[in-house]
C-alpha cells in the first residue's frame, strides 16, 4: 500500500515563487509519518514549494486542510477522486466544517488523528474506508518523523511541539474553539528527547501559549537549560508579571517570544474577549520587562473591531516603534467558520462573503466583512501600509541596533534576514488568489 501527503498551499500568482517566509516544515505531516505502519510506502508533495504529481500511483491521498487552504485543498482531491484513489482530509478547517468538507473527499477526521490513524488505514486496506472519524483532544505522545521531508528545502529552522489549546476564549480565534479551551502540554521526556535531535542551531517551539501553565513551563525551562538550545515561541504579555518565569525563559534559551496584543483600544479588547491583554500603565512596563530579561518580542495586532479607525492603527505603529519589536505583524480581521466572531459578524449581516475561503476572486489581504468606522477596502490599504513602514529600511535598522544587546550573533543576523526579506514579500502576498495555483495547467 502507497500513502500519498499533500499540504495544499493558499494560492499562488501565474510566474512567481511561493512566498519564502511560509516555507517551515510541516510538523502534523511529519507526526503522521510515524504513525504510519512501516510496510506502508509514504511521499509527500508540499504545494508551496513543488507541483504535484496527480499521476503519482497510490492507494490513498491524504491532505491537511487549513480554511486558507481549504479551496485548493477541495480542487486537489477532485483530480484524484478522478482517478478512482480515495482521499482522507483533516486538520483545524475540517474539524469546524466536517459536513463541507464531506461533500469534497471520501472520509474525513475530526479532532486529532493520533488515537484513529491506524485504525483509518487499516479500513483502507479491507475496503470499508468510514465516511467520519472522530480522535481525540489529548493524545499525541509521538515524536515526528522527518526521514519524510528529506530532499525538500525548508527554512533551517527545528519545529518542536510542546502543547496544543489555549485556556482563553478570544472570539476571533479557531485554535481556543477546536480545544474547546483547553491547553493541552505534552510529556516534557518527549519534548526534550525531540530538542536533543533537533537538525538545525534555532528552534520553534509549537505551542499556541507556551505559559498557559506557569507550573509547567516553569519545569520544563528547567529541563531544557542543560540543553544549551536557542529558541522562539509564543506566549502572552501578562507572562512578565512573573518575574521567576521569565528569567527561566531566558536563561533556557529563548531569544524571541510571539505576543498578541491584537489591540491597544480598551473597548476592542473587551469585544474579542481579550480584556486580560489590557494592562493599562502596565503594559509598556511588562514590554520593558521582557525585553530587558533579553528576550526579543515578535508583535502581532488585529484589525476591524468596532472600534478601530485609522488612528488606532496609527497607535499600534507607534507603540511597535517605541519598543523596537523584533518583529511585527499588522492583520486585518478575518472571521474564521464556526467561531464566536463569525457567529456574531453573519446575524449582524456584516459578512461580505458567507464563505470567504470558498469564494470565488476572493484574494489574500482582502476583508470578508464591513468594519463599522472604516470602509473594508480602506483598512486592508492601512494594514498594508503599516507593514510596510514598519519594514521599512530606516525602521529596521533603528530595531536592529535596539535587538543588538539582547540578541546572539545568530539571531542578530538572522533579524536581518527576516526583516529585510519580509518586508520585500508584502506586495508579493497581497492580492494572491486564494485556492488558485494558475501555474497549473486547468483540468
Amino acid at each position: 500500500m502507497k500513502l500519498t501527503f499533500i499540504l495544499p498551499a493558499i494560492g499562488k500568482k501565474k510566474g512567481q515563487k511561493y512566498i519564502g517566509t511560509w516555507k517551515m516544515e510541516p510538523l502534523t505531516i511529519a507526526v503522521l509519518k510515524r504513525l504510519t505502519p512501516p510496510d506502508i510506502e509514504t511521499e509527500l508533495y508540499d504545494d508551496r514549494i513543488e507541483l504535484i504529481d496527480y499521476d503519482t500511483q497510490t492507494d490513498l491521498v491524504c491532505i491537511t486542510v487549513e480554511t486558507y487552504t481549504a479551496k485548493r485543498s477541495y480542487k486537489i482531491a477532485a483530480r484524484f477522486r478522478e482517478r478512482g484513489i480515495p482521499v482522507v482530509m483533516g486538520g483545524y478547517h475540517v474539524t469546524l466544517c466536517p459536513e463541507e468538507a464531506e461533500r469534497y473527499c471520501d472520509s474525513v477526521m475530526v479532532g486529532n488523528a493520533e488515537t484513529v490513524w491506524r485504525q483509518m488505514l487499516s479500513d483502507v486496506k479491507n475496503g470499508c474506508l468510514k465516511k467520519r472519524y472522530t480522535g481525540e483532544t489529548a493524545e499525541y505522545d509521538v515524536r515526528p518523523d522527518r526521514s519524510i521531508f528529506a530532499g525538500k528545502k525548508y527554512l533551517p529552522v527545528s519545529l518542536v511541539e510542546t502543547g496544543r489549546g489555549c485556556i482563553h476564549q478570544c472570539d476571533f480565534c479557531s485554535i481556543s474553539q477546536f480545544y474547546c479551551h483547553r491547553y493541552h502540554a505534552r510529556r516534557h521526556e518527549l519534548i526534550l528527547e525531540d530538542l536533543r535531535n533537533t537538525q538545525y542551531d534555532y528552534t520553534f517551539l509549537v505551542d499556541d501559549n507556551l505559559v498557559a501553565d506557569h507550573r509547567n513551563a516553569m519545569r520544563l525551562f528547567e529541563e531544557i537549560t542543560p540543553l544549551h538550545k536557542r529558541w522562539a515561541g509564543q506566549g502572552t504579555l501578562s507572562m512578565a508579571k512573573n518575574e521567576k518565569l521569565l528569567k527561566a525563559m531566558r536563561k533556557s534559551g529563548c531569544e524571541v517570544i510571539l505576543i498578541g496584543f491584537e489591540s491597544l483600544n480598551k473597548e476592542n479588547l473587551q469585544q474579542m474577549n481579550k480584556s486580560f491583554n489590557y494592562a493599562l500603565g502596565e503594559r509598556n512596563e511588562l514590554v520593558k520587562r521582557i525585553h530587558d530579561a533579553g528576550i526579543g518580542i515578535y508583535a502581532t495586532f488585529v484589525f476591524g473591531y468596532d472600534n478601530d479607525d485609522e488612528r488606532t492603527v496609527e497607535d499600534a505603529m507607534e507603540f511597535a516603534k517605541k519598543h523596537n519589536f523584533y518583529t511585527a505583524a499588522f492583520n486585518h480581521l478575518l472571521p474564521f467558520p464556526n467561531t464566536a466572531l463569525y457567529r456574531r459578524l453573519r446575524e449582524e449581516k456584516r459578512l461580505i462573503y458567507d464563505k470567504w475561503w470558498l469564494q470565488k476572486g476572493y484574494h489574500y489581504g482582502e476583508l470578508a466583512f464591513h468594519p463599522k468606522k472604516i470602509t473594508a477596502e480602506k483598512l486592508s490599504q492601512l494594514c498594508r501600509d503599516a507593514r510596510k513602514e514598519f519594514s521599512a529600511p530606516k525602521t529596521v535598522l533603528s530595531r536592529g541596533f535596539a535587538s543588538l544587546h539582547r540578541s546572539s550573533p545568530l539571531l542578530w543576523w538572522l533579524f536581518w534576514g527576516m526583516n529585510l526579506r519580509i518586508g520585500g514579500e508584502i506586495d508579493q502576498k497581497m492580492h494572491i488568489p486564494i485556492g488558485e495555483n494558475l501555474d497549473e495547467l486547468p483540468k
